[in-house]
């Protein structure tokens, strides 16, 4: 929806704002209303009414100038049928006729417009002015991010700093972001020298996100950062090295598969409480490492590549683990993944609550507790007394699953859900809010893959069901039944 009044905007001097009693009859007494007062209620509009009210009224017209949240993207500003050259000149004109003023947040997109370029040092020395909290940016990988804009009263009050597609080269004359808490950086080309420069000079910073930065092979974060509580690391294709010295960091993000070397310093031991880890054998380095260099982690995620092997779990424990989240994306490179050996982290975390488990890209042939082969082969378990949800998406019929299943369920004496997902987790409409799928359909079921949660439903009700208590809930999630889904369905017996 578009704001055509933008581009009739003047800047004519404010004027005193007022409201009559009554038919307007001047023997009625006038009531004024201070200007302030008018802003404060322009800023709670959504930004298109506030633009239309300043159309409108001039009172609404002065306050506009001053209006705190400006989100210029193709969407909030143009329809499907304005080209490029007027989504330009409207954010020229709603750029140009602010003060300045007043602007808290500002988040500009024009990632795919490319006319707006030319203009674009103009308007951000317009609109990044001190008071400034919220800067979110989407650029162009070729446009270099002026390192002006951070003026010294900008960085005496930004709070957040948001980029996403464009070159930043800050150096050590930057100065200090006093005020910064989050930062993040996606496609961004940046190198591990310039980033550690930009962090030395944040030191109020909190949250730090960096995404696809392909220019960093060395990530170091500075001691300085004492407030740094929360780190993201995901496709940064060279990175090697990350080297943490923050030392009150609690959650962190890490995906890469070139890191050969990682160091958290004492944050590891003290106050790491959550961690995700996404590369080639996660589970095992997971279990031959993390006990005893994150003694403190509540929390973990391991998505895991091409797993080679499950170690037997080590003498050390996570002592404090309540969450397990396991992805495994295809089995090991000779023979289908051992799922079973994932008790290894039941036996090492005495305090765990929730567990799931995802093999929705697992390839591999395992042998179906329908193959005719040997027995169902339920291995004694110690009694587990914390666990209270086990939820495994991509269940099928594989004996291996099917007994890993029952032996948890014999196991987990305190168990209360038991969620078992016979399809991946992106199969599925949003049935809560498209009932009747009108605007989200899943994605193509093949014949294959309904004949197999088939048999992994019917594997359930023989074998398991039955074993879950009274006191537990089991739920058994089926491809979605919708029939307009089905009939997109294609024939092929494989995906």
């Amino acid at each position: 929806m578009g704001m055509q009044c933008e581009q009739t905007l003047d800047r004519s001097e404010p004027q005193a704002s007022c409201q009559r009693d009554g038919d307007g009859d001047s023997r009625h007494e006038e009531t004024w209303i201070p200007e302030d007062i008018w802003r404060h209620i322009h800023s709670l509009m959504p930004m298109d009414a506030a633009a239309r009210a300043a159309c409108l009224s001039h009172t609404f017209l002065n306050s506009w100038r001053c209006y705190p949240r400006l989100d210029l993207n193709p969407g909030t500003l143009c329809s499907k049928q304005t080209d490029e050259r007027h989504f330009r000149c409207r954010v020229d004109s709603i750029l140009r006729n602010h003060s300045g003023i007043g602007l808290k947040i500002l988040k500009l997109n024009i990632w795919l417009e490319k006319s707006c370029f030319p203009y674009l040092d103009s308007w951000l020395q317009a609109a990044v002015t001190p008071g400034i909290e919220e800067l979110t940016l989407w650029l162009c990988e070729e446009y270099n991010f002026p390192c002006s804009v951070l003026s010294d009263g900008v960085r005496d009050s930004v709070r957040s700093l948001h980029l996403i597609f464009c070159t930043f080269r800050p150096k050590p004359e930057l100065g200090l972001l006093r005020s910064l808490t989050r930062l993040s950086l996606c496609y961004v080309r940046i190198t591990g020298e310039e980033l550690e420069c930009l962090l030395s000079n944040s030191l109020a910073l909190e949250h730090l996100d960096i995404d696809r930065c392909k220019e960093i092979v060395l990530l170091k974060i500075p001691s300085v950062l004492q407030q740094l509580s929360y780190l993201r690391v995901l496709g940064l294709e060279n990175l090697q090295v990350v080297e943490n010295n923050a030392p009150h960091l609690s959650t962190f993000f890490l995906g890469g598969e070139k890191v050969k070397k990682l160091s958290l310093g004492e944050a590891s031991q003290k106050t790491m409480k959550v961690f995700s880890l996404c590369r080639r054998n996660a589970v095992s380095y997971a279990l031959a490492e993390l006990p005893s260099i994150m003694p403190n982690l509540e929390s973990l995620c391991l998505c895991s590549f091409s797993e080679v092997h499950t170690p037997p779990m080590l003498p050390t424990k996570f002592l404090n683990l309540k969450h397990l989240a396991i992805q495994i994306c295809g089995g090991t490179i000779s023979q289908p993944y051992d799922y079973f050996s994932l008790v290894s982290f039941l036996d090492a975390s005495p305090s765990l609550e929730t567990w799931c488990l995802n093999v929705h890209e697992d390839r591999q042939e395992h042998e179906s507790v329908f193959g005719g082969g040997s027995a169902l082969h339920l291995r004694q378990l110690p009694e587990h007394l914390k666990l209270k949800s086990v939820e495994i998406t991509g269940f099928r019929s594989a004996k291996i699953l099917v007994e890993l299943t029952c032996c948890i369920v014999k196991s987990a004496v305190s168990l209360e859900r038991l969620t078992l997902n016979t399809f991946d987790g992106y199969s599925r409409c949003s049935e809560e809010n498209n009932r009747d799928c009108r605007d989200v359909m899943c994605r193509p079921i093949s014949k294959a893959e309904l004949e197999e949660a088939s048999r992994a439903v019917v594997a359930i009700t023989r074998y398991i069901e039955d074993l879950v208590p009274p006191t537990a809930k089991l739920t058994v999630l089926e491809p979605c039944p919708c029939p307009r889904c089905r009939r997109s369905t294609p024939v092929s017996s494989a995906r």
